[in-house]
């Protein structure tokens, strides 16, 4: 716990870098101006060519306090690193409802998870010359059942001193029970924090930042009851970005990218960490 008084230092990380030019622009414009202070990267991503990467790594020397993780993706419509992976859908991985289900009903082969993980952590030491400050996923596959065991196995191999992301929220169960999406995270996160602890890797606080994606949110509104009890070392999740063509083919998150990264480059935004004592340093 931070002392009385004190601001609480959260995680503010910006999900998909990789994913689009215009996301990549986006991410790396709000990390110049302080705004964020962690990125994920998709490794599998169309746009993680090496400028891209170059790119990326200049804009976090203006601002040494952000972290730069690997953000394992394992879901449609994007295509593994590996030669046999299963299961898939044609040659892209399966869509993370599929994933879900079979994971749950046990038809996975965490070897296989175990396998794509280590590539994609291969592939990020590669491209950056160094290891992952942190691991998350790709709408949150890293928690899914069986799959968590190849990704916590491949982590504690690979990465051991990268923190992995947890997705459970530190919350009252009124204030919990208001989110259903939210409540899933945090039924799949307990068995994941325990199955991390088991391996010794370190994970956050706390979690938030799941909304409806699919409606036009005040999404100043919602950072500021994300922000609200969010414990010191708790982490919020957030998607900005600039919607180009490859954006559009791939991901149904495009407007709602935008109105992220204007809220959080605005002035309004510096104003709510100051009211939440919450800082990002």
């Amino acid at each position: 716990m931070s002392a009385a008084g004190a601001p609480r230092k959260i995680w503010l990380c910006a999900d998909d870098y990789g994913i689009s030019p215009g996301v990549n622009r986006a991410i790396r414009d709000l990390i110049e101006r302080g705004r964020l202070n962690a990125t994920s990267v998709m490794m599998v991503g169309p746009a993680i060519e090496q400028h891209e990467v170059e790119a990326l790594s200049s804009a976090t020397k203006a601002s040494p306090r952000c972290a730069i993780g690997l953000h394992v993706t394992l879901s449609a419509p994007f295509r593994p690193l590996t030669m046999h992976f299963r299961p898939l859908d044609g040659d892209m991985f399966m869509a993370f409802p599929k994933l879900l289900r079979a994971g749950s009903m046990r038809r996975l082969d965490s070897e296989f998870f175990r396998n794509e993980v280590r590539a994609q952590l291969t592939a990020f030491a590669e491209a950056f010359g160094r290891a992952p400050d942190f691991v998350d996923g790709h709408q949150h596959v890293q928690l899914f059942p069986q799959v968590r065991d190849g990704f916590v196995e491949a982590v504690s191999d690979i990465a051991p001193k990268a923190w992995v992301r947890q997705g459970g929220r530190d919350l009252p169960l009124a204030q919990r029970l208001a989110s259903p999406k939210a409540i899933v995270l945090d039924i799949l996160s307990a068995k994941f924090r325990r199955r991390a602890a088991r391996a010794g890797l370190a994970f956050n606080s706390a979690f938030a930042g799941a909304y409806d994606f699919t409606r036009a949110a005040d999404f100043g509104e919602l950072m500021r009851q994300f922000l609200e009890g969010l414990p010191e070392g708790g982490l919020v999740m957030c998607h900005p970005g600039f919607v180009d063509e490859i954006l559009t083919g791939l991901d149904p998150m495009t407007d709602v990218r935008e109105r992220e990264h204007a809220y959080l480059a605005s002035d309004a935004f510096p104003r709510l960490l100051a009211t939440s004592r919450v800082t990002l340093g």
